[in-house]
Protein backbone atom coordinates (compact mmCIF):
# COMPACT_ATOMS: atom_id res chain seq x y z
CA UNK A 1 0.00 0.00 0.00
CA UNK A 2 1.27 3.23 -1.15
CA UNK A 3 2.29 5.69 1.96
CA UNK A 4 0.10 8.99 2.30
CA UNK A 5 3.47 10.79 1.30
CA UNK A 6 3.65 9.16 -1.98
CA UNK A 7 -0.23 9.54 -2.52
CA UNK A 8 0.06 13.30 -1.75
CA UNK A 9 2.78 13.86 -4.27
CA UNK A 10 1.22 11.76 -6.94
CA UNK A 11 -1.60 14.39 -6.78
CA UNK A 12 0.42 17.35 -6.50
CA UNK A 13 1.07 19.55 -10.11
CA UNK A 14 4.96 19.42 -10.10
CA UNK A 15 5.18 20.01 -13.92
CA UNK A 16 2.36 22.21 -15.31
CA UNK A 17 3.48 22.36 -18.36
CA UNK A 18 2.96 18.47 -19.05
CA UNK A 19 -0.23 18.59 -17.32
CA UNK A 20 -3.35 16.56 -18.59
CA UNK A 21 -6.43 16.27 -17.11
CA UNK A 22 -6.75 13.00 -18.50
CA UNK A 23 -3.89 11.68 -16.59
CA UNK A 24 -5.59 11.82 -13.25
CA UNK A 25 -8.19 9.41 -12.92
CA UNK A 26 -10.41 10.38 -11.22
CA UNK A 27 -11.78 6.89 -9.66
CA UNK A 28 -8.48 6.12 -8.27
CA UNK A 29 -8.49 4.12 -4.66
CA UNK A 30 -5.29 2.71 -4.01
CA UNK A 31 -3.38 -0.83 -4.93
CA UNK A 32 -6.80 -2.84 -6.60
CA UNK A 33 -4.91 -5.46 -4.93
CA UNK A 34 -5.68 -4.94 -1.44
CA UNK A 35 -9.10 -5.91 -0.14
CA UNK A 36 -11.46 -2.56 -0.65
CA UNK A 37 -12.66 -2.69 3.02
CA UNK A 38 -8.83 -2.69 4.04
CA UNK A 39 -7.86 0.51 1.84
CA UNK A 40 -11.31 2.42 2.92
CA UNK A 41 -9.76 2.08 6.87
CA UNK A 42 -6.58 3.07 5.95
CA UNK A 43 -7.84 5.57 4.62
CA UNK A 44 -10.18 6.31 7.43
CA UNK A 45 -7.50 6.19 9.94
CA UNK A 46 -5.83 8.62 7.90
CA UNK A 47 -8.15 11.09 8.04
CA UNK A 48 -8.90 10.69 12.16
CA UNK A 49 -5.24 11.21 12.87
CA UNK A 50 -4.92 14.23 10.31
CA UNK A 51 -7.74 15.70 11.43
CA UNK A 52 -6.66 15.18 15.44
CA UNK A 53 -3.39 16.88 13.84
CA UNK A 54 -4.66 19.84 12.24
CA UNK A 55 -6.55 20.46 15.75
CA UNK A 56 -2.93 20.83 17.32
CA UNK A 57 -1.11 22.35 14.27
CA UNK A 58 -3.85 24.92 14.15
CA UNK A 59 -3.71 26.12 17.85
CA UNK A 60 0.23 26.27 16.76
CA UNK A 61 -0.37 28.59 13.98
CA UNK A 62 -3.49 30.69 15.94
CA UNK A 63 -0.80 31.01 18.70
CA UNK A 64 2.30 32.38 16.83
CA UNK A 65 0.06 35.01 14.42
CA UNK A 66 2.64 35.02 12.20
CA UNK A 67 1.35 32.86 9.10
CA UNK A 68 -2.15 32.25 7.82
CA UNK A 69 -3.06 29.57 4.85
CA UNK A 70 -5.28 29.82 2.64
CA UNK A 71 -7.15 26.66 1.18
CA UNK A 72 -9.23 26.89 -2.10
CA UNK A 73 -11.67 23.97 -3.71
CA UNK A 74 -12.27 23.95 -6.77
CA UNK A 75 -14.62 21.57 -8.45
CA UNK A 76 -17.73 20.71 -11.01
CA UNK A 77 -20.57 20.40 -8.84
CA UNK A 78 -21.20 17.17 -6.64
CA UNK A 79 -17.94 16.58 -6.19
CA UNK A 80 -18.14 16.68 -2.26
CA UNK A 81 -16.46 20.26 -1.38
CA UNK A 82 -18.87 21.01 1.48
CA UNK A 83 -18.80 16.94 2.72
CA UNK A 84 -14.62 17.26 2.40
CA UNK A 85 -14.75 20.71 4.07
CA UNK A 86 -16.80 19.41 6.99
CA UNK A 87 -15.24 16.21 7.89
CA UNK A 88 -11.29 17.56 7.08
CA UNK A 89 -11.82 20.70 9.28
CA UNK A 90 -14.39 19.02 12.14
CA UNK A 91 -11.45 19.38 14.74
CA UNK A 92 -10.30 22.51 13.81
CA UNK A 93 -11.47 25.69 16.37
CA UNK A 94 -13.72 28.05 14.78
CA UNK A 95 -11.86 31.04 15.81
CA UNK A 96 -8.97 29.91 13.84
CA UNK A 97 -10.84 29.15 10.66
CA UNK A 98 -13.17 31.03 8.29
CA UNK A 99 -15.34 29.41 5.70
CA UNK A 100 -16.30 31.81 2.20
CA UNK A 101 -18.44 30.29 -0.28
CA UNK A 102 -18.76 32.52 -3.49
CA UNK A 103 -21.54 33.10 -5.34
CA UNK A 104 -22.99 35.32 -8.07
CA UNK A 105 -21.16 38.61 -7.77
CA UNK A 106 -23.36 41.40 -6.00
CA UNK A 107 -23.87 44.97 -7.69
CA UNK A 108 -21.23 46.85 -5.25
CA UNK A 109 -18.92 43.12 -6.37
CA UNK A 110 -19.20 44.76 -9.80
CA UNK A 111 -18.16 47.87 -9.37
CA UNK A 112 -14.51 46.82 -8.14
CA UNK A 113 -12.30 44.58 -10.34
CA UNK A 114 -12.88 40.96 -9.99
CA UNK A 115 -10.56 39.96 -7.30
CA UNK A 116 -11.62 42.30 -4.97
CA UNK A 117 -14.24 40.21 -3.27
CA UNK A 118 -11.76 37.48 -2.77
CA UNK A 119 -9.01 39.75 -1.57
CA UNK A 120 -11.10 41.47 1.06
CA UNK A 121 -11.88 37.39 2.89
CA UNK A 122 -8.49 36.76 2.48
CA UNK A 123 -7.53 35.52 5.97
CA UNK A 124 -5.70 37.49 8.76
CA UNK A 125 -2.08 35.95 10.14
CA UNK A 126 -2.92 32.42 12.88
CA UNK A 127 -5.72 31.68 11.07
CA UNK A 128 -7.31 29.42 8.50
CA UNK A 129 -9.00 30.80 5.29
CA UNK A 130 -10.85 28.55 2.95
CA UNK A 131 -12.76 29.57 -0.34
CA UNK A 132 -15.42 26.80 -1.58
CA UNK A 133 -15.01 28.20 -4.68
CA UNK A 134 -13.00 30.91 -5.42
CA UNK A 135 -11.09 33.51 -8.13
CA UNK A 136 -10.79 30.87 -10.56
CA UNK A 137 -14.49 31.22 -10.87
CA UNK A 138 -13.01 34.22 -12.76
CA UNK A 139 -11.25 31.85 -15.62
CA UNK A 140 -13.73 28.66 -15.44
CA UNK A 141 -17.40 29.41 -14.95
CA UNK A 142 -16.52 33.28 -16.98
CA UNK A 143 -14.41 31.63 -19.71
CA UNK A 144 -17.17 28.56 -20.46
CA UNK A 145 -19.47 31.83 -20.44
CA UNK A 146 -17.84 34.55 -21.52
CA UNK A 147 -20.60 36.55 -21.69
CA UNK A 148 -20.79 37.11 -18.53
CA UNK A 149 -17.35 39.11 -18.79
CA UNK A 150 -19.80 42.19 -20.17
CA UNK A 151 -21.32 42.72 -16.79
CA UNK A 152 -17.92 43.75 -15.37
CA UNK A 153 -18.04 46.81 -17.84
CA UNK A 154 -13.92 46.80 -18.39
CA UNK A 155 -12.95 49.77 -20.77
CA UNK A 156 -12.43 48.14 -23.96
CA UNK A 157 -12.54 44.93 -23.01
CA UNK A 158 -11.80 42.20 -25.90
CA UNK A 159 -12.23 38.72 -24.64
CA UNK A 160 -10.23 36.46 -26.29
CA UNK A 161 -6.42 34.79 -25.69
CA UNK A 162 -4.30 37.32 -24.68
CA UNK A 163 -7.48 38.49 -22.14
CA UNK A 164 -7.45 34.88 -19.94
CA UNK A 165 -3.25 34.83 -20.18
CA UNK A 166 -3.96 38.64 -18.59
CA UNK A 167 -6.01 37.09 -15.81
CA UNK A 168 -4.02 33.79 -15.27
CA UNK A 169 -1.00 36.60 -15.28
CA UNK A 170 -3.24 38.30 -12.41
CA UNK A 171 -3.64 34.90 -10.27
CA UNK A 172 -0.05 33.82 -10.57
CA UNK A 173 0.56 37.60 -9.17
CA UNK A 174 -1.80 37.82 -6.51
CA UNK A 175 -1.02 34.59 -5.11
CA UNK A 176 2.69 35.27 -5.15
CA UNK A 177 2.14 38.35 -3.49
CA UNK A 178 0.09 36.43 -0.37
CA UNK A 179 2.87 33.92 0.05
CA UNK A 180 5.48 36.43 0.24
CA UNK A 181 3.84 38.31 2.80
CA UNK A 182 2.56 35.19 5.13
CA UNK A 183 -0.13 33.57 3.14
CA UNK A 184 0.13 30.06 2.06
CA UNK A 185 -1.80 29.31 -0.77
CA UNK A 186 -2.69 25.69 -1.12
CA UNK A 187 -5.35 24.92 -3.99
CA UNK A 188 -7.69 21.45 -4.75
CA UNK A 189 -9.35 20.41 -7.49
CA UNK A 190 -11.68 17.39 -6.35
CA UNK A 191 -11.74 15.60 -9.92
CA UNK A 192 -15.10 13.50 -10.20
CA UNK A 193 -15.86 11.63 -13.00
CA UNK A 194 -19.20 12.45 -15.12
CA UNK A 195 -20.70 9.11 -14.32
CA UNK A 196 -19.99 9.73 -10.43
CA UNK A 197 -21.47 13.21 -11.20
CA UNK A 198 -24.59 11.67 -12.67
CA UNK A 199 -25.44 9.19 -9.92
CA UNK A 200 -24.75 11.82 -6.98
CA UNK A 201 -27.10 13.89 -9.31
CA UNK A 202 -29.72 11.40 -9.04
CA UNK A 203 -29.40 10.42 -5.13
CA UNK A 204 -30.59 14.29 -5.03
CA UNK A 205 -33.12 13.54 -7.07
CA UNK A 206 -34.56 10.37 -5.47
CA UNK A 207 -33.80 12.15 -1.57
CA UNK A 208 -36.84 14.83 -0.73
CA UNK A 209 -33.92 16.10 1.89
CA UNK A 210 -31.69 16.58 -0.69
CA UNK A 211 -33.90 18.71 -3.09
CA UNK A 212 -32.82 22.26 -1.83
CA UNK A 213 -29.17 21.06 -3.58
CA UNK A 214 -30.62 20.39 -6.84
CA UNK A 215 -30.92 23.16 -9.43
CA UNK A 216 -32.29 23.02 -13.23
CA UNK A 217 -28.86 25.01 -13.72
CA UNK A 218 -26.22 21.94 -12.88
CA UNK A 219 -28.03 20.15 -15.64
CA UNK A 220 -27.74 22.91 -18.20
CA UNK A 221 -23.46 22.82 -16.79
CA UNK A 222 -23.01 19.64 -17.13
CA UNK A 223 -23.70 19.70 -20.90
CA UNK A 224 -20.72 22.02 -20.94
CA UNK A 225 -18.57 19.40 -19.16
CA UNK A 226 -15.69 18.88 -22.37
CA UNK A 227 -15.66 22.45 -22.08
CA UNK A 228 -15.38 22.99 -18.42
CA UNK A 229 -12.82 19.90 -18.86
CA UNK A 230 -10.44 22.21 -20.68
CA UNK A 231 -10.86 25.43 -18.88
CA UNK A 232 -9.71 23.59 -15.71
CA UNK A 233 -6.65 21.61 -17.39
CA UNK A 234 -5.85 25.16 -18.63
CA UNK A 235 -6.21 27.02 -15.40
CA UNK A 236 -4.21 24.48 -13.79
CA UNK A 237 -1.62 24.43 -16.38
CA UNK A 238 -0.99 27.72 -16.26
CA UNK A 239 -1.54 28.35 -12.09
CA UNK A 240 -0.15 26.05 -10.52
CA UNK A 241 3.32 27.43 -9.41
CA UNK A 242 5.90 26.66 -6.13
CA UNK A 243 4.18 28.99 -4.01
CA UNK A 244 0.53 27.99 -4.86
CA UNK A 245 0.62 24.36 -5.86
CA UNK A 246 -2.43 22.70 -6.95
CA UNK A 247 -2.97 19.31 -6.07
CA UNK A 248 -5.58 17.32 -8.14
CA UNK A 249 -7.24 14.86 -5.84
CA UNK A 250 -9.74 11.97 -7.48
CA UNK A 251 -13.12 12.26 -6.01
CA UNK A 252 -15.16 9.36 -7.18
CA UNK A 253 -14.59 8.15 -3.64
CA UNK A 254 -15.19 10.91 -0.72
CA UNK A 255 -13.18 8.14 1.39
CA UNK A 256 -9.80 8.83 -0.74
CA UNK A 257 -10.99 12.25 -1.40
CA UNK A 258 -11.04 13.63 2.64
CA UNK A 259 -7.91 11.38 3.29
CA UNK A 260 -5.57 12.91 0.53
CA UNK A 261 -6.82 16.60 1.87
CA UNK A 262 -6.73 16.17 5.24
CA UNK A 263 -3.03 14.79 4.97
CA UNK A 264 -1.97 17.25 2.64
CA UNK A 265 -3.22 20.35 4.62
CA UNK A 266 -1.45 19.01 8.04
CA UNK A 267 2.05 18.55 6.10
CA UNK A 268 1.58 22.38 4.61
CA UNK A 269 0.81 23.22 8.18
CA UNK A 270 3.52 21.70 9.93
CA UNK A 271 6.05 22.90 6.93
CA UNK A 272 5.18 26.29 8.41
CA UNK A 273 7.16 25.62 11.61
CA UNK A 274 4.76 27.57 13.62
CA UNK A 275 5.28 27.74 17.44
CA UNK A 276 4.00 28.35 20.59
CA UNK A 277 5.16 32.08 20.99
CA UNK A 278 8.36 32.01 23.64
CA UNK A 279 8.12 34.26 26.94
CA UNK A 280 10.55 36.21 28.67
CA UNK A 281 11.31 36.54 32.18
CA UNK A 282 9.43 38.94 33.43
CA UNK A 283 6.09 37.07 31.66
CA UNK A 284 8.10 34.16 33.66
CA UNK A 285 7.81 35.69 36.89
CA UNK A 286 4.33 37.12 36.19
CA UNK A 287 3.17 33.50 36.21
CA UNK A 288 4.51 32.35 39.49
CA UNK A 289 3.28 34.88 40.85
CA UNK A 290 0.08 34.02 39.59
CA UNK A 291 0.58 30.54 40.52
CA UNK A 292 1.58 31.52 44.46
CA UNK A 293 -1.24 33.79 44.47
CA UNK A 294 -3.85 31.01 43.06
CA UNK A 295 -2.02 28.17 45.66
CA UNK A 296 -2.62 30.56 48.50
CA UNK A 297 -6.08 30.83 48.19
CA UNK A 298 -6.29 27.38 49.13
CA UNK A 299 -5.45 27.88 52.68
Amino acid sequence: MMKTKEIVAMCRVDDPKKFRLKDHDPEWAGNVDVPKEDRKKFAEDVLSQNVSDLAEAQERLYASDTWSLLILFQAMDAAGKDSTIEHVMSGVNPQGCQVFSFKQPSVEELDHNYLWRYTKATPERGRIGIFNRSYYEEVLVVRVHPQLVQAERIPDVKVDDDFWKGRFEDINNLERHLSRNGTRVLKFFLNVSKKEQRKRFMKRLEDPTKHWKFSAGDLAERDRWDDYMKAYEEAIRATSTKWAPWYVVPADHKWVTRAIVARTIVATVEALKAEYPKIDSQQKEAIERAKKQLDDEKD
